[in-house]
Order: C-alpha cells, then sequence, then structure tokens
C-alpha cells in the first residue's frame, strides 16, 4: 500500500453487514456532511460538517478496515458510500474507491447528487445509487432546498460515463404519493438509461427521536407515515408506467 495521502475524510459510522445498499453483503460507511435539508431525512445528525461523533481516517487508514470484511464480500458484495452526501468529500472519496479498485472491492455510491468534482471518481465507482428527491426546480427546492441543477448535473455525468443506476425516491403521504407524482416521475425516469433497479421507499418517522436529541423541530410533522404495501404497489405502478412510456413488454 503507498505512503499515506494527507487527505482526511470525516466518518460518521461504518455499518459491516448492509444488506439493502447496493448488491451482496456489503460494508457501509457514512461520510459527515450534506447540504441539503430534505423534509424526511432520517439522519439529520449527519447534516453539518462538524460532529461530535465523527472520526478522521485517511483512506489508506479506511482501507485497512475495510479490508477485514473482504471475505463477506464474495462475488456480489462490497463497499457502499453513504451519508449524509458523500459527495461533499470528493476527494477522500475518490482516493477511496481507487484503492478498492486495487484490492478488487465492488464500491457504490448512495448520493443525491448534490456535489462537484466528482468525474475522476465516477471513473473508479461500480455502483450509483442515485436519490431522485423530486423532477422538477420548485418541487426539488421545497423539498429539499437544494440546487435541482446540480442534481442534473451529476446525472448527466453518470449518463456519459455510462454508470449503473439504481434510482430511488422516499414516498410521503400527501407529498408524492399521487397519481400525478407518480406520471410525472415516470416520465422523468424514462429519458434516463443505465438504470438496473427503481425503488420507492416508504417514509416513516424514526427519525423523529433523533430531531427531539438535536433540540431541532421536526419538519414533516403531523404528517403520516408511508404505508410499505401502497407504496410497493405505487413503486408497480411507477415500473408500469415508465415502460409504457419507452414501448416496453
Amino acid at each position: 500500500m503507498k505512503e499515506f495521502n494527507k487527505v482526511t475524510g470525516r466518518v460518521a459510522g461504518i455499518e459491516t453487514m448492509g444488506l439493502v445498499d447496493g448488491p451482496g453483503v456489503r460494508t457501509v460507511v457514512f461520510l459527515q456532511g450534506c447540504p441539503l435539508r430534505c423534509v424526511y431525512c432520517h439522519n439529520p445528525e449527519m447534516q453539518e460538517n462538524k460532529s461530535g461523533f465523527v472520526v478522521k481516517y485517511t483512506p489508506e487508514e479506511l482501507m485497512e478496515k475495510l479490508l477485514r470484511y473482504k471475505p463477506y464480500y464474495k462475488d456480489n458484495g462490497g463497499v457502499t458510500f453513504s451519508g449524509g452526501e458523500p459527495l461533499l468529500q470528493s476527494e477522500f472519496l475518490c482516493e477511496c474507491v481507487r484503492l478498492c479498485e486495487e484490492e478488487g472491492i465492488n464500491t457504490a455510491i448512495d448520493t443525491s447528487g448534490a456535489g462537484s468534482n466528482y468525474d475522476e471518481f465516477l471513473n473508479y465507482i461500480d455502483l450509483v445509487i442515485l436519490d431522485i428527491k423530486a423532477c422538477n426546480e420548485s418541487e426539488y427546492k421545497r423539498i429539499t432546498g437544494g440546487d435541482f441543477a446540480l442534481f442534473e448535473k451529476f446525472l448527466q455525468a453518470c449518463q456519459e460515463k455510462k454508470k449503473p443506476l439504481w434510482l430511488r425516491q422516499v414516498v410521503v403521504p400527501g407529498i408524492n404519493d399521487d397519481e400525478k407524482h407518480i406520471l410525472e416521475l415516470a416520465q422523468y425516469i424514462s429519458k434516463i438509461k443505465y438504470v438496473e433497479r427503481i425503488e420507492l421507499l416508504p417514509y416513516h418517522e424514526m427519525a423523529k427521536v433523533k430531531y427531539n436529541s438535536l433540540e431541532r423541530e421536526y419538519p414533516l410533522e403531523g404528517y403520516t407515515e408511508m404505508d410499505s404495501d401502497k407504496c410497493k404497489k405505487l413503486e408497480e405502478e411507477l415500473i408500469k408506467k415508465i415502460k409504457q412510456i419507452r414501448g416496453e413488454k
């Protein structure tokens, strides 16, 4: 392994046996910091760039830790970088995925696309799990407080580099669970290439306790949780509409 890089990353936590953030068994590395303030954020403690729970790693130090779990990855597992928004630490992230590639470890990123300086990083990453917060600028601003143009720029970069995509959206009753939103999402996704999986995730209130501990107002106070069965039916309807728009069977 090469000499220690001076770049350090702020890691909020490491999950060693992740089963939903990419294929196979995965180690999920949560990077601290996010520029968005999504109304349904389930990790508000990771929004600020600084936190008392953050551990600093060099890419090499983190790699040493990740290699301990390599036997569990087998043929289709690997490492997923999540957050927060991992793209905020693009230099550290790029070096980590490059080292993973050297070790033959599959890599994925769970991202909202709200970052920059990712061109080199995209050369190494194997899978992009992309959260589609909304399909237009006004709705995106209302849900995240962020810039829709940054998301679309990242998506375009993924398309140009032909990166495999898993697309996700959190569904909140009264916000984006109606026929209009599903149709709009279907029309948007139908134009995206290299999509391997589409998932709708039901909104839940488990983050409420985190907001309370942070002494922050809960953004979705008064909203109900999304029924998981209804969410699955909406997902099936979404995929059906996408196929219809594309003229697929």
